[in-house]
This record gives structure tokens, sequence and C-alpha cells, in this order.
């Protein structure tokens, strides 16, 4: 069955007996055949994130037999990781994930060339990265780099991919601004501006069920195998939801919106986004400490009120001794003010610094002029001063 747009990728000259016999199931299907097979042979995908959805694509990418992979990645592989993370393994602790992708996907397929790209995917190298490769899924999980990724690809005039997870719902959809049906978008017409700073938890923050993983980056290489053999129907226009909890599939229509204004470049998407708002950036200047320093306050025997404003669940998994726990959003809707004393210095922490720092601002706003939060949050502390403690 031929789809609605043509294949994205010529076919390479032949198939070697090895490759028959490998792909031999694929060969046998009438809408792939011997010449989609040697389209996915001829193909060069790059793929932005080797995490929890670029995990899977690799996998079934490298399986599937697309010829050249390229993995774009600068972490390193965490033990947090691994409950999704299904590429890497317990060994691969503490390599770059890119480099532990790539020693995977040789076990699975030694016919598949991969590239890898282990510095940070920037504005200053995006262009004549995607350049290379002629289909981009991005997998990431911060809203910078998926703008960043969709602008590249409207510049370059390059189709992507794109899934994204929380909890316990992901979504995917193709975007491809010169796709030749002249029905193309970009992922600016569903999403126009980042949503505010501390708005949308990463999920660093709120979490995420390992297998759904697993399920939208499979949609992924169900899209990209689509699009490289023009076979299908492909996602463009299309934006597919799934709650796995319910086990329900909802499918919205994305159309060309007018107002999206016409990318002529690249920009800084750091700041486009904003990690933290302005008024908390402003508030931690000035009113921020080490790990070491609360310490130090601890030793010395000061007088302040540790409070903690994460979530019970987190406060469960680990928490500082003596820390009072009051949620951010209590306090940033004031239901929680009268709770704090007014009679010593207050010092806020979380996980990482962020959301502090949002809650810092309000304490600021609300008369706490003294108030400062702990830099790095209960992870730093965890790493620099108490090692005995879990992180997460």
């Amino acid at each position: 069955m031929s789809g609605t747009l043509p294949p994205l990728v010529e076919p390479a000259a032949e198939l070697t007996k090895e490759e028959v016999a490998r792909y031999s199931r694929h060969l046998i299907i009438p809408d792939v055949g011997v010449t989609g097979q040697k389209r996915l042979k001829n193909a060069k995908v790059l793929v932005i994130g080797a995490g929890g959805l670029g995990s899977p694509a690799l996998l079934y990418l490298a399986a599937a037999g697309v010829g050249t992979l390229g993995i774009v990645d600068f972490d390193e592989v965490d033990e947090s990781n691994l409950h999704r993370q299904v590429i890497h393994g317990q060994s691969d602790i503490g390599k770059l994930k890119a480099a532990s992708a790539q020693e995977t996907i040789a076990e699975i397929n030694p016919f598949v060339k991969v590239h890898l790209h282990t510095d940070r995917l920037e504005s200053s190298n995006a262009l004549e990265l995607f350049e290379r490769y002629d289909l981009i899924l991005d997998g990431t999980d911060n809203f910078a780099t998926r703008y960043l990724v969709n602008d590249a690809a409207v510049l370059t005039g390059k189709p992507y991919v794109w899934g994204s997870i929380y909890r316990f719902e992901g979504q995917a959809s193709v975007f491809w601004e010169d796709a030749p049906n002249g029905k193309g978008l970009n992922y600016r017409d569903l999403y126009p501006e980042p949503p505010p700073p501390g708005m949308v938890p990463s999920c660093a923050e709120g979490g995420v069920l390992g297998v759904l993983c697993a399920s939208i980056g499979s949609i992924m290489v169900n899209e990209a195998i689509k699009l490289i053999t023009g076979i299908g129907e492909p996602l463009l226009g299309r934006l597919v939801s799934y709650d796995a909890l319910e086990m329900k599939y909802r499918e919205v229509k994305i159309r060309k919106d007018p107002e999206t204004p016409k990318i002529t470049g690249l920009i800084d998407y750091e700041a486009f986004c904003g990690v933290v708002s302005d008024e908390a950036a402003s508030a931690a200047s000035g009113h921020t400490i080490t790990p070491a320093e609360l310490k130090a306050k601890f030793d010395n025997g000061d007088n302040f009120a540790l409070i903690d404003v994460r979530e019970p669940h987190e406060y469960e998994i680990v928490n500082i001794k003596g820390a009072t726990l009051i949620p951010k959003d209590k306090i940033l809707s004031g239901e929680a003010l009268s709770e704090l004393p007014q009679d010593k210095p207050i010092v806020l922490h979380c996980k990482s610094g962020a959301r502090s720092a949002e809650a810092l601002a309000a304490l600021h706003k609300a008369g706490f002029k003294d108030a400062t939060h702990l830099g790095g949050g209960v992870l730093a502390w965890a790493r620099q001063i108490d090692q005995s403690l879990p992180t997460y």
C-alpha cells in the first residue's frame, strides 16, 4: 500500500545474502518488500537523546535495518535511568549514553553504521548536523531542545518525528514544514510558545512509568519506517495521545496556524523557554546558599527553618533531617504563608533548585526578605554532604 507521501529515501543498490536472511520477515510483507528494505538500508536517521524515548527508538531502528544512525547525547548513564532506558545496562553506569547505545546496537545489528555526536545540541551546530541526515527523531525532555530541533528541521527542510512522555501519558506526531503533499507544519503550529517556567514538570520532577517509553518510542519508529519507505498514512497533521492507565489512544488534528511566525534563523532557546522565571532568577541572585553553607548552619546550631518545597511522595524517597515539608504550590498560592516562622531565617530547598527558586520569589514578595534557598537542592546535599542518602 503506497502512502500519502513519497518515499523519503532512494533504495540502496542491493541487499546481501546475510541481509536477506536477517530481514526476511520484512521482505515478505508486500508493502515493504525488497525495495522498502533497501530504502531502510540507505537511510540516515538522527536520534536526539539516547534516554527514555531514544532507547527503544534506537533499538528498533537498528533492528529494522536503518543503515546509518546518528546519536546526539552528551550525558552519562545513571542508575536512575535503567528502569526505562533499556538500551543501557548495569555495567554501563558512568559511560557516555551515546557510547553505551552504540555498543548495544552493534550486538543487535552489526550492519548498522553509528555516528556519535557527544556535544550538546546548540544553535551553533544543529544546522550542519541535520544536513547530514534524512530524518530526525526527537526524544528530548526539555522545551528548549524541542524548539531548537523544530527550527533547525524547518531551516534544513528535514522531516522529524516527535514524542514526549510524562508519568502515564505520552504523545507523538510528525512535523515537516516542506512536506511534498503541501500539508506541512511544524511544532510551533501545535505549541506556538513554551509554557511558563515551572508550569510543566520534567520527568525528573514528575516521574515516568518506564514501559511508557516503549509505547511511544515504538510509535516513533513506526512513523520513521513509514516516512522512509513511503507506505501508510504518517502522523503529519495528527497528534496521537496515549493514556496508559485508561489504555486509550486519542487523536487530535493539527492544522497550520497562519499566525505562526516564519522561522528565519536559530535563537537562544534557553532564554526563549526559561528554566526558571525572571522573578525566580532575581530572587535567587544573592540569596542562594551552598550545601556546605547549609551544613555549617547545622553545625553552628543556627536558629533557622529549613523548608522542603517538594511533594510528599518525594519527601518519602529522601529528605534532609530537620526539614519541614511545605509543597511549593501551597507557598505560591499563599495558603502556607501563615505556617512559616516570622522570628527566624528561612532556607528553602527542593530536588535540584528550580522549584525552591520559584517559592523563594513568592516569599520575598510576601515580606520574607532574608529567605534563601539551597542551590542544587537535596541532590546536591546527598552528593556533597551526606552520601548515605539516596538520589532520584
